[in-house]
């Protein structure tokens, strides 16, 4: 799908999002409402809301090229399997590691490695099969992959429905002086940067809860819950209240401690087997490049 113009001719109103599914057939209606909230999609020239209605004579813009298309290699690479069974996979991702393969990381990525070791759902396609959600190349920590379909399927309205609870531990700049906090700030595309997220009073319902775990005299570790799933949602939310991750390139102050990446790790993951219906709990220790870091800070 590359830059298109679609003029609407209809006297009757109707939601951008359910004409543009009749429109473009081979895109399913999640993906559309994701290319509007990101701006890719604009109405006269204009970002629009998922559930703007067209007027006739409206001019619809789509300024979106579909990425290339890989071959996804299996590449025999160490992973920690914190658990697995016929249907999924916990893994206690490793702080540098890019979750699936883009045009600038080929292989190398948890996909290659888990490719070699099991298959995978593929409803995700040859680029991102197993993965119901990601964290960043610089976050750490545990993440759930789907092995099948039916598996993948449930995980995702699962998510989607707030029935996975996950728990991050950052170390982020400033002493915060409240124990607890929530940061209820929506989140979208930066329509500066694209390549940044931002805090747009059009952007997506975004709901961060955090509590103070240990203080040091210009730095706060917090354990972050998280009730919505945005991209880079507790990097923006914390430079949103003036407390950047120690370590972020792109949120963070240029001034910071050297972690090679944001203080980010994605300690807990809690819900109910897709299948089985089975009670899941996983923890993960602190990893040894934020012990280390705060081992050097004074208190």
């Amino acid at each position: 799908m590359d830059t298109q113009k679609i003029i609407y001719t209809s006297p009757k109103s109707e939601r951008i999002d359910k004409f543009l599914q009749q429109e473009l057939t081979d895109v399913s209606r999640t993906n559309i409402q994701n290319l509007i909230s990101e701006g890719y999609i604009k109405v006269d020239g204009n970002n629009i809301k998922t559930n703007y209605k067209l007027k006739e004579g409206n001019v619809v813009t789509i300024d979106y090229k579909e990425p290339e298309e890989l071959d996804v290699v299996k590449q025999d690479i160490p992973v920690d399997i914190v658990y697995e069974d016929n249907d999924l996979i916990i893994v206690n991702k490793a702080k540098g590691m890019v979750v699936h393969p883009s045009v600038g990381h080929k292989d190398g990525t948890l996909v290659n490695a888990l490719l070699f070791h099991s298959e995978l759902s593929s409803i995700n396609g040859t680029i991102r099969p197993g993965i119901v959600h990601r964290i960043d190349k610089d976050t750490s920590g545990l993440l759930i992959v789907a092995k099948n379909d039916k598996a993948h399927v449930k995980l995702s309205e699962m998510i989607a429905n707030k029935d996975v609870k996950r728990k991050y531990y950052a170390l982020v700049h400033g002493s915060i002086k409240h124990d607890y906090g929530t940061i209820d700030a929506p989140i979208a595309r930066n329509p500066k940067e694209r390549k940044e997220m931002a805090i747009i009073d059009e952007g997506k319902p975004s709901i961060t809860h955090f509590k103070v775990i240990d203080r040091f005299e210009k730095y706060t570790l917090i354990e972050c819950e998280l009730e919505t799933g945005r991209t880079h949602q507790i990097r923006v939310h914390m430079k949103y209240i003036n407390h950047p991750l120690v370590g972020d390139p792109v949120y963070g102050p240029r001034k910071t401690l050297n972690t090679n990446g944001q203080s980010l790790h994605s300690k807990s993951i809690e819900f109910n087997h897709p299948i089985t219906g089975e009670h899941l709990y996983f923890e993960t220790e602190i990893p040894e490049y934020m012990v280390e870091t705060m081992s050097k800070l004074d208190k």
